[in-house]
């Protein structure tokens, strides 16, 4: 099951994206923290434009927001209805779809190019980087095999394909508990698998602690994922009395965490020991007039709010870089 989401910035042939143009800014990633930057970048009269493989980001895989203030109650697919309707007024170009190869600086040093994979070529004077970040992988035998055959990592996409099945969901954290909320709504029971206590906030434990079809494995770890054509069970682990033994169950939902999305940008900028892009207090990098904000930086926490307002921040940072050019 996949979102219809899609956002059309462009509108105009005049606002396409065009690779002779030397931008002022350009900012990769579409999520909070990419039109939150554009929107700041705008503002201030910069000549700008957006890369991103899809607008929108990680947002729209979460089914219910509580915690962006303004809204005590929204749907990720809304909020980000919501920044598209802002920020589409700005009449930018937008270039969705291709991917990023990589990130490097041109012979004078100064302007920056990137180069998608297609080896088209976009140059600006200065980049903000908001790749955000993808789900972790368990690393386990029969996951990669099983993937789209029962494995998944988003269960708001793929949920409704499990209807009245039996369904675990890896993790402890806050998404972990979410995805399971939701499944126990479609699914005939849902067992939460995770390797040491829980770690999701209070509020979510309470709730998932009310549902009669719900299972909760603690100090237990997946070893391997089972199936012919599709997953039919999980081995796993109960640490506690190091025995061995499996769950029957036709979907597995992964939902331990995320990997900041680096990969084009590693040999020009630096990354800590998590590969998450090193910045300073003004969201730039250890290069002049690279930023990055949101989810693929080392900032410690990764909200929603906290995102869009690392995309400010990278904008009027980057507004600085330019007026002392």
């Amino acid at each position: 099951m996949s979102l219809d989401f899609s956002i059309n910035f462009a509108g105009k042939e005049k606002n396409k994206l065009d690779s002779n143009t030397l931008y002022d800014i350009l900012i990769i990633g579409g999520g909070p923290a990419g039109l939150n930057a554009a929107l700041y970048s705008k503002r201030k009269g910069h000549n700008i434009g957006i890369i991103t493989k899809n607008v929108g980001g990680q947002v729209i895989d979460t089914s219910v927001v509580e915690n962006y203030l303004g809204y005590s109650s929204i749907s990720g697919e809304n909020l980000m209805k919501q920044f598209e309707s802002h920020v589409k007024e700005l009449d930018l170009p937008i270039l969705e779809g291709p991917s990023v190869k990589r990130l490097r600086l041109a012979d004078d040093s100064q302007t920056k190019e990137i180069v998608l994979d297609d080896d088209s070529v976009y140059k600006a004077k200065s980049v903000i980087i908001a790749t955000g970040s993808k789900p972790k992988k368990l690393g386990v035998p029969g996951e990669d095999q099983f993937a789209g055959n029962g494995v998944a990592y988003c269960a708001i996409c793929d949920g409704p394909l499990f209807t009245g099945l039996d369904v675990v969901v890896a993790g402890g954290g806050n998404s972990a508990i979410e995805a399971a909320i939701d499944l126990a709504k479609i699914a005939n029971t849902v067992t939460v698998v995770h390797r040491s206590q829980l770690r999701a906030d209070k509020i979510l434990v309470d709730r998932i602690n009310q549902l009669d079809n719900v299972e909760i494995k603690l100090n237990t770890q997946i070893l391997k994922v089972l199936g012919d054509k599709s997953v039919n069970s999980i081995n796993v682990l109960d640490k506690s009395t190091n025995e061995e033994y499996t769950i029957e169950t036709r979907g597995v939902f992964v939902e331990i965490g995320y990997l900041p999305t680096n990969e084009p940008f590693k040999n020009t900028v630096k990354l800590n020991d998590k590969e998450e892009i090193i910045v300073d207090k003004y969201g730039e990098t250890n290069v002049k007039g690279i930023f990055a904000a949101g989810d693929t930086t080392d900032t410690p926490y990764k909200q929603i709010i906290i995102s869009a307002a690392d995309g400010a921040k990278c904008a009027l940072s980057a507004n600085e870089y330019l007026n002392i050019l």
